[in-house]
């Protein structure tokens, strides 16, 4: 079965953030991801890390002003300046908290502005950042989203994210792929996963309808995970989904997948 990780951006958030790290690995897992860490220092994240004997593998670079509902800057021209301050920003974390991977988010898309000027600022932004992340020894990763959940985001289809890729053309760039967006946007997933198996990095994962957990929808996620060990995929699955009640009460899946 795969490796699993737990993002606690949105599980265990009956505690406080600090004590999710904790209670993750009272649940089972030995890795996690969280969306930002920039509200704590990164010695409290560490020193929490070490204490519930837990690997970190993903976070996100700066967002924006994610409470004003900014997704991600990457695109927008007038940010290039901060976009890039926040990659090093993120490093910095990333390097002190042992995260081997950092995710760019690329943003909403403005109106009244030029696709072609939105893509050309990404790409130029996401080539800084992967020589950026190169030179620390980390993965930069990138996703698609679903234009549903979050109308207007700018990357919302994996093959448009892999063109983005191939014209940045950096060997550290990888897709980050989301099953639960992915099936709103597109479906066909385990043939897509197995499509584009060299340029996946990283996998989240929720059901659908709902984005609940795994078991509540319409996924065959018994079916993906054996489908994954099949492909050959070595990466991290992590758990990104809304818990239907509390986040241990809906972890049959969880134990179910390790027994497997």
């Amino acid at each position: 079965m795969p490796k699993f990780a737990a993002n606690l951006s949105m599980l265990f958030t009956e505690h406080d953030f600090l004590d999710r790290f904790q209670a993750a690995a009272d649940a089972g897992f030995t890795a996690v991801e969280f969306l930002f860490p920039y509200e704590f220092q990164p010695d409290e994240i560490a020193a929490r890390l070490t204490a519930a004997d837990l690997q970190l593998v993903l976070h996100n670079f700066p967002p924006g002003n994610w409470e004003a509902g900014e997704r991600g800057i990457a695109i927008l021209p007038d940010r290039v300046a901060e976009f890039r301050s926040g990659v090093d920003w993120a490093v910095a974390y990333a390097t002190e908290l042992g995260c081997p991977q950092l995710n760019c988010l690329a943003g909403l898309a403005p109106a009244g502005v030029d696709p072609a000027l939105l893509r050309e600022t990404l790409i130029d932004n996401l080539k800084y950042a992967a020589a950026r992340l190169e030179k620390a020894g980390l993965r930069l990763l990138v996703e698609a989203i679903n234009i549903r959940d979050m109308p207007g985001f700018f990357l919302h289809h994996s093959d448009q994210a892999i063109a983005v890729m191939d014209e940045v053309g950096a060997d550290n760039l990888f897709l980050q792929y989301d099953i639960y967006h992915m099936q709103v946007m597109e479906g066909d997933i385990a043939n897509r996963l197995e499509r584009l198996l060299p340029r996946i990095g990283h996998i989240q994962i929720a059901d659908t309808p709902g984005r609940h957990e795994p078991g509540t929808g319409e996924l065959n996620y018994p079916f993906l995970f054996g489908h994954l060990d099949r492909i050959g995929y070595d990466g991290f699955v992590s758990a990104e989904y809304r818990p239907a009640a509390s986040t241990e009460a809906g972890l049959d899946w969880f134990a179910a997948a390790r027994v497997g």
